[in-house]
């Protein structure tokens, strides 16, 4: 791990003020990614700000009967909120079938919106790779590839996005709060925060430089029944092959997005129109224009058949 200088922010404005006026600084919360990348020397960082003493950990209700959630509040803390499992169901289910639970403990709601993909060809330093050093190449293309995506990618990644918990928040059209440098916030719908590769996969999410994540919102409850189903080689600490996250109301109708396909959860309106239709009629849909490699074809069936059993789940 090379050297690196530190400090406590005692703001968010001073956090992101930090963070943008030095080059090479980022944030650190839980550490639970990023951490293992400096150790790698896949991260960095000259500079880190510590943002864990801001007071971003609590949940609370909005006016509108929504939820909101602290940046920093753990993904143990989240999974287990009274009002999350009762009203947000599919959001407790997908952190639950995520990481071991003592990372779990540490892991930051920002944190896991954050965290970076889990190609190997990203993990190993001696292999090229765009996330890791813009324009030097991809390895994953015309490599191993049956862990990476499908659809989404581009010519310059097929690296896809690893985590369980945005998958349920983009089932359930959470925004995510910021605060730039200058001090203004913004609002940042789920579906927006996280980018396609196109020619620049180092590039992950629409955040500025200095950015920070202050909280996320979820809006009022959307009833249905609730579901994760993660598809993965082991059956635990293990990434998703391919994940579900469904909400599924009395007609049929619903929601669905998908994990482990794409840069970011993957989510087609026509496709979630069709979900009466039966899994067949939302897969085709939200699959339109795939482009799986040998390795990874498997991927587009496997999430029918993963989005059948919840439908006949839903039924019975």
């Amino acid at each position: 791990m090379r050297s690196f200088t530190y400090e406590r922010a005692r703001t968010p404005a001073e956090a992101a003020a930090s963070v943008s006026s030095r080059q090479g600084a980022k944030f650190i919360a839980g550490g639970t990614n990023l951490l293992d990348l400096m150790k790698l020397e896949i991260e960095t960082p000259t500079h880190l700000v510590d943002v864990q003493d801001l007071g971003l950990d609590q949940i609370e209700q909005t006016e509108d009967g929504g939820l909101r959630i602290g940046a920093l509040v753990s993904n143990t803390a989240l999974s287990a909120h009274d009002t999350v499992r009762s009203d947000y169901a599919v959001l407790t289910r997908a952190i639950a079938a995520g990481a071991s639970g003592q990372l779990r403990n540490k892991a930051t709601t920002a944190g896991n919106l954050l965290q970076r993909t889990r190609c190997p060809y990203f993990y190993d330093t001696d292999m090229p790779c765009n996330k890791r050093k813009a324009g030097s190449g991809c390895a994953a293309i015309g490599g191993f590839s049956r862990q990476l995506g499908v659809i989404g990618i581009s010519d310059a990644c097929i690296a896809t996005y690893p985590g369980d918990m945005a998958v349920a928040l983009r089932v359930l059209d959470a925004v995510v709060e910021t605060v730039r440098p200058d001090g203004e916030t913004r609002a940042i719908p789920i579906a927006d925060f996280h980018r396609l590769w196109g020619d620049t996969p180092h590039i992950e999410t629409v955040l500025e430089p200095g950015e920070l994540i202050t909280g996320v919102s979820l809006p009022k409850p959307i009833g249905g029944q609730h579901f994760y189903q993660k598809v993965r080689d082991r059956r635990s600490y293990a990434f998703a092959l391919v994940s579900v996250a469904a909400v599924i109301q009395s007609d049929g109708s619903g929601r669905v997005a998908f994990g482990g396909v794409a840069p970011k959860p993957w989510r087609v309106s026509e496709a979630d129109a069709l979900l009466p239709n039966g899994a067949k009629a939302v897969v085709e849909r939200a699959f339109q224009g795939a482009k799986p490699t040998e390795d990874n074809k498997f991927k587009i069936p496997l999430a029918e058949r993963a989005l059948a059993g919840l439908i006949a789940q839903a039924r019975s």
